[in-house]
């Protein structure tokens, strides 16, 4: 099965309403006319409205950078899945390494009080996650070891436990459906990449826990991105292996220029 390879950009907290506009219309004549590939841009949601309209008459999708699993009620400061359909996404983000705490950069001022703040648990990223396929949003769900567990070996285990806790309950067809990024928590903003074969090796390991769990079918047709220090320069190697479908770009996807040439790069 060929999948359709989907790049993605995560910008995180960044851009205002005005910047945001800007990079879109600086985006969109670098990827019209492009086939054979999704973009995706992820904007704050205080730019989610004027992205919708930037966007509009492109190729290129919406999607957010989280999301709650009530449809509505007293949880201040949360977002419903159908407020972000209503917004105009397609897509959500969901189990950042970010947003469960784990950080590829120490932050001094981020003590162990502070990163509680960051709550996700693989618990939560199963029920965002059946939330958001019910509301019709395409999950992109990240895992992803951090540096102390990958140098004990556990990169493999860790990973494979976030996909089956993640996606526990999921049908096949919902799973083949949607997006997997395997982003090791030690390469995101710390300009460190993991070595193509290896990224490659991990995201055929989570084909193969997909598979075991959800059946050939799914296993095959779920698109698995890499991110992680993702950007022009090594875009197109990474995009080339069997296993990778593409790319969650964080810094490099907020200048049109670099973005658009990693896009090109899983054209080839």
């Amino acid at each position: 099965m060929k999948r359709i390879p989907i790049v993605a950009g995560n910008w995180k907290m960044h851009k205002t309403i005005a910047e945001a506009r800007a990079l879109v219309d600086g985006l969109k004549p670098g990827v019209a006319g492009l086939t054979g590939v999704e973009v995706v841009v992820c904007p704050p949601y205080t730019a989610l409205a004027a992205v919708r309209e930037a966007i509009e008459g492109s190729a290129i999708a919406l999607g957010a950078q989280d999301v709650f699993w009530k449809e509505k009620g007293a949880y201040t400061s949360q977002v419903a899945p159908s407020m972000l359909v209503d917004a105009g996404c397609r897509y959500v983000i969901i189990g950042h390494s970010e947003n469960r705490g784990r950080f590829g950069v120490p932050e001094p001022e981020m003590t162990e009080a502070l990163l509680r703040w960051f709550g996700e648990t693989d618990e939560s990223v199963n029920v965002k996650t059946k939330a958001a396929l019910a509301a019709g949003l395409i999950p992109i769900v990240c895992v992803g070891e951090t540096l102390d567990e990958r140098r004990a070996g556990k990169t493999d285990e860790v990973i494979a436990g976030q996909v089956e806790r993640g996606l526990a309950g999921l049908t096949a067809e919902q799973v083949g459906g949607m997006v997997i990024a395997y982003e090791p928590v030690w390469a995101i903003g710390t300009g460190e990449t993991c070595d193509t074969p290896e990224a490659n090796r991990v995201c055929g390991m989570i084909r193969s826990v997909v598979e075991r769990v959800f059946g050939a079918d799914a296993a095959q047709a779920v698109r698995i991105q890499y991110g992680g220090s993702v950007k022009p320069g090594n875009a197109k190697e990474l995009f080339s292996q069997e296993h990778i479908d593409g790319g969650l770009v964080g810094g490099a996807a907020l200048e049109a220029e670099s973005f658009t040439q990693i896009v090109r790069a899983a054209l080839s």
